[in-house]
């Protein structure tokens, strides 16, 4: 309760103005001084102002009871300032009433700026107090002192624990970690040290130099190069050998016969075998491939906790390895991605830590093999065994990126609970097609590609992901489906191969009973007319019968021989030209010469390539020269060495044609028909070289636009060498118009007969004779 001043003291009334506030401000200062109250002075409970109404605190009412009290029923009472104002000292201290009066103390955890414990809301206000900054071993030697407001608590270091589980700012004590049973495994002997322990392992067990890791027991037997793979490889007994005496190094300190090296110098040791093992070449056997796979895997789980960092990336000539390693108390979690330049590996540390025991450590590897692609382009049984039973001869497999080996720590990996994501760079750029897919396959226990367990989760023309449910060593595998041939594309070459077919047959009878036109250089031509009537017919009938395996192999030696006969008739058909333009006197080739290289330069080759491949004789697609194993140059590079030859004569007979027309005297009926031979010579060449430039891709994969124009080139060649020869040679065709005459007008072949008696009929006769045996000669 508020109480007035006296009369006395006021003055006898209110003053009024500012000058009447400033006369009294020295009087009631005083007469609070007086009371014992510091001088302070207070309207409505603040500190004075300039405004009016001047109190004194704790002021002497006029009741007559002192400052701090209050007239109740005719008695002085104390006054509780800490109940009429709950917040008068501050959140942080505590309001203690007194007896006419009262003072502030600080909560503990906060004491008085100005320093004094006892104080009024004038004289101070409580601050928290640091005592991790006031003393730095407020929590002791091992553990961590954290300021709270109000207070603090201690954390205790790692291998301490709080002396007073219920006191937070209790001191901290050693843990004696040895106490709980199986710390450091079934064959590790635990020691306890201040704040710490450590595991000495038996011999036999180690925990890779990890003092405060379970003890796990190494089987080095496994390395021993005694085993079937390490007897047949000695590049691979070697690796076995220098693993086996490092792991026995690393479980038996004793032992010092392979030395003690840290992970990283193995890693390096065990890729430069590994280069040594597939440096010379491709390995010849499964079983070798599968040991070195084998052996690989098992030294990275030996090196992988010997690393020294968290991250390793090492690489070689034939091999590149990227290990990661976690180590800690918990196992670890969070995703794991690791590359080559071939492959990347998508998986978590769950995956790679496993479900069971945890040894204090987990390990992901991925390793990736340069050239081992070539060692292991075989054994695809169980794929064969997937497809269906008509496709199994025909599917052909083949793989199609680099070989890859995923390795973690987790011991049960025949069965993951999360599939791991691999992504392959194919070896080419090749667009899957119906002729063409993808395959996720693993190199299994068999030493054959399996596809179990993976699947193809993407692809496109230049990378394929995988999705795995197990580990082992993985690759992409191409498979090639027999491709199947268009309706219309059978059905063009059937038509062109009769067309052509027929235009042979006429152009056959033609050189054959065609007087008029006979010589050498119509020998060549029904000799040349006759071997392509033979390849078309024998390609008409046989190409596609692959069955039986004996009479596939006989019709693709017959088109082996027939092509070749016809580019060597075509050989000498350039020859012959060349010797009519340069050797005028000595034109003709005796036919036994023309025999000789028509038929026995192409039946030597296709012996020599029939005794040393006689298995590249037919495909399981097509009866042909096999594509695998360099045969097919049997045939393409004698091509390839006709029409280079025919180039350089036809070259030297434009040339010598145009020296002739530019001689004074030249003889130009005759010169004009050479030039005739020479442009349907190289016509005829174009046709039949460009059609064997396309016919090299005829049997690719996806040719199929190579295959239309081989078909159509093909069907040209009788219609152009019936069209060249005979239909635009003025002799061959009055041969045509006398013998169709004489078919068709009964009357006519009399009149002819009456005719040839006349004497200018025996004259033309005779004339026309005399020009036949000139052209004869050529």
């Amino acid at each position: 309760m508020r109480k007035e001043l006296p009369q006395e003291v006021t003055g006898g009334g209110r003053a009024s103005g500012v000058g009447a506030r400033s006369s009294l401000l020295p009087l009631v200062t005083t007469c609070c001084a007086r009371l014992g109250y510091g001088g302070a002075l207070y309207r409505n409970n603040s500190v004075l102002g300039t405004d009016e109404g001047f109190v004194c605190a704790l002021q002497k009412p006029a009741s007559g009871c002192s400052n701090g009290f209050q007239a109740i029923d005719g008695k002085c009472e104390d006054i509780n300032e800490c109940i009429e104002d709950a917040e008068l000292c501050g959140k942080h201290a505590k309001c203690i009433n007194t007896n006419g009066s009262y003072h502030c103390e600080c909560s503990a955890g906060f004491r008085n700026e100005r320093g004094s414990t006892k104080f009024t809301v004038t004289e101070g206000q409580c601050t928290d107090i640091n005592e991790c900054a006031d003393n730095n071993t407020t929590c002791g030697p091992h553990g961590t002192c954290r300021n709270v407001i109000g207070r603090y608590t201690c954390v205790c270091n790692a291998g301490y624990v709080s002396a007073d589980a219920r006191n937070d700012t209790a001191h901290c004590r050693d843990i004696d970690e040895c106490k709980h049973k199986d710390i450091c495994g079934e064959k590790g002997n635990c020691e306890n040290l201040i704040g710490s322990y450590r595991c000495k392992c038996d011999a036999g067990y180690t925990n890779y130099g990890q003092e405060r890791t379970k003890c796990l027991k190494l089987e080095c037997d496994s390395f021993s190069a005694d085993s079937d793979p390490g007897k047949s490889f000695e590049g691979l007994a070697d690796m076995l050998s220098m693993m086996r005496n490092s792991c026995l190094a690393l479980s038996n300190p004793s032992f010092s016969a392979g030395g003690k090296a840290d992970g990283d110098a193995l890693l390096e040791k065990l890729l430069t075998a590994t280069d040594t093992i597939l440096s010379p070449g491709h390995m010849e056997t499964s079983e070798g491939v599968s040991g070195l796979l084998s052996a690989v895997e098992k030294s990275v789980l030996l090196i992988g906790p010997q690393l020294k960092g968290n991250g390793t990336k090492m690489e070689t000539r034939e091999a590149e390895a990227e290990i990661t390693v976690q180590r800690g108390a918990t196992r670890p979690t969070g995703p794991i991605h690791l590359t080559s330049e071939h492959a990347d590996l998508n998986t978590d540390w769950t995956t790679a830590a496993g479900e069971g025991p945890y040894p204090g450590f987990a390990l992901a590897a991925l390793l990736s093999y340069k050239n081992l692609e070539g060692s292991v382009n075989r054994s695809f049984e169980d794929l064969k065994e997937k497809v269906k039973e008509k496709e199994k001869e025909a599917i052909s497999f083949q793989v199609f990126s680099k070989v890859v080996s995923v390795v973690v720590s987790n011991p049960s990996t025949q069965k993951l609970h999360s599939p791991v994501n691999i992504t392959f760079k194919h070896l080419k750029d090749i667009k899957q097609t119906p002729e063409v897919s993808y395959i996720c396959a693993y190199w299994n226990e068999r030493g054959v590609w399996s596809p179990d367990g993976c699947t193809q989760k993407l692809s496109n023309d230049t990378h394929t992901v995988c999705s795995c449910e197990h580990l082992s060593s993985f690759a992409v595998l191409m498979a090639l489906y027999p491709m199947k041939t268009s309706f219309q594309l059978q059905l063009l070459t059937q038509i062109g191969l009769i067309i052509s077919l027929v235009c042979l047959v006429l152009s056959i009878l033609t050189f054959r009973f065609c007087r008029s036109i006979q010589g050498t250089r119509t020998t060549i031509h029904l000799h040349l007319c006759l071997c392509l009537f033979m390849a078309d017919l024998v390609f008409l009938v046989g190409i596609s019968r692959t069955s039986p395996e004996g009479g596939c192999k006989f019709v693709a030696a017959m088109l082996h021989f027939f092509f070749l006969g016809v580019m060597s008739w075509m050989l000498l058909e350039g020859v012959q030209l060349y010797r009519m333009v340069v050797l005028v006197f000595n034109a003709t080739i005796r036919p036994l010469y023309l025999y000789l290289t028509g038929y026995g330069v192409p039946l030597g080759i296709v012996i020599i390539s029939a005794i040393i491949r006689p298995g590249g004789y037919g495909t399981k697609d097509h009866c042909w020269l096999s594509l695998e194993h360099g045969l097919i140059w049997s045939f393409f590079g004698p091509v390839c060495f006709i029409i280079a030859l025919n180039v350089f004569f036809f070259i030297v007979t434009v040339w010598k044609l145009a020296q002739k027309f530019a001689t004074l005297n030249p003889d130009l009926s005759k010169l004009h028909k050479i030039k005739a031979f020479t442009v349907t010579a190289i016509a005829q060449m174009c046709i039949l070289g460009l059609m064997w430039v396309f016919g090299a891709f005829l049997f690719s994969e996806g040719m199929t636009a190579v295959a239309y124009i081989f078909t159509v080139l093909n069907s040209l060649q009788g219609a152009l060498v019936f069209i060249m020869h005979c239909v635009l040679s003025k002799q061959v065709r009055d041969e045509y118009v006398q013998f169709l005459s004489c078919v068709c007008t009964t009357e006519k072949k009399k009149y002819s007969d009456f005719s040839s008696t006349n004497p200018s009929s025996s004259q033309s006769q005779g004339s026309r004779s005399g020009q036949i045996t000139g052209e004869s000669q050529i």
